[in-house]
């Protein structure tokens, strides 16, 4: 059963960070703290759904990470086809729907063909989405957005004078998505690297001290408790917040 928290984040975010570290810790190859990290991407995406978490996003594979050595960036991606092809039967038995953010067409084609017939087999699923950022960079989330903008635009189906977020942000990535509750960064890093830039303008942050392949359903439900301690004000305040009788009462 999932866990009874109120304010749970229906939407959590996680940058998965400190696979190499992990690996280097312990005197092994930088692919196989990957491995490990793979492991954790199973391990996370049920400790979600248990924890009563609707939506989860990870962010898998950065527009930036092709600059890493090739031989990494081929085994980054055999890796993915493989827990693709491994989970696809999984996912359809307990009814995780699979859905991607980022230019996945620029994918090799075995992983693009994978990930089509994953979202295909389980796109009617909706208690639990996973969601993978592969090929993801914020910024060229947004400059695609512009670009498809301002075709709309000449294309006389948007009308420039009447723009705002909420017709923009139709033609991000994102678009029928909610906006993340929380973000959480394993490793120790304290930054975002990129990742839902717009979205996450609202979410709350955790960056948790542990690596990648070592983060837990514990931390991860030590994450959603942190969140459930804040106030979430949206620009408001904290008197604004409460509702009509708890104001009176004051």
């Amino acid at each position: 059963m999932s866990a009874q928290v109120p304010n749970l984040p229906q939407h959590v975010a996680i940058i998965m960070d400190g696979n190499g570290r992990w690996a280097k810790n312990r005197g092994l190859p930088r692919i196989e703290g990957h491995r490990r990290g793979v492991e954790t991407v199973r391990t996370t995406t049920y400790a979600a759904r248990d924890l009563g978490v609707r939506m989860l996003t990870l962010y898998a594979f950065s527009i930036e990470n092709w600059k890493r050595p090739q031989e990494e960036v081929g085994a980054l991606m055999s890796l993915l086809e493989y827990y693709l092809k491994k989970e696809l039967q999984t996912f359809v038995r307990d009814h995780v729907r699979l859905r991607t953010i980022g230019r996945t067409e620029e994918l090799p084609a075995g992983v693009q063909e994978v990930l089509r017939s994953t979202i295909e087999a389980t796109k009617h699923f909706t208690d639990y989405t996973l969601v993978l950022a592969l090929n993801y960079g914020s910024r060229t989330e947004v400059v695609d957005a512009a670009r498809a903008y301002a075709a709309a635009v000449a294309a006389g189906k948007e009308k420039l004078n009447d723009g705002s977020w909420a017709t923009f942000s139709r033609y991000l990535q994102t678009a029928d998505m909610p906006d993340p509750d929380l973000v959480i960064r394993t490793s120790g890093e304290t930054r975002i690297s990129n990742f839902l830039l717009l979205q996450a303008a609202y979410a709350e942050f955790v960056f948790a001290p542990v690596l990648w392949p070592d983060f837990t359903k514990a931390d991860l439900a030590a994450a959603i408790a942190e969140y459930n301690r804040r106030e979430r004000r949206f620009g408001l305040t904290s008197e604004q917040l409460l509702s009509p009788a708890k104001a009176a009462a004051k």
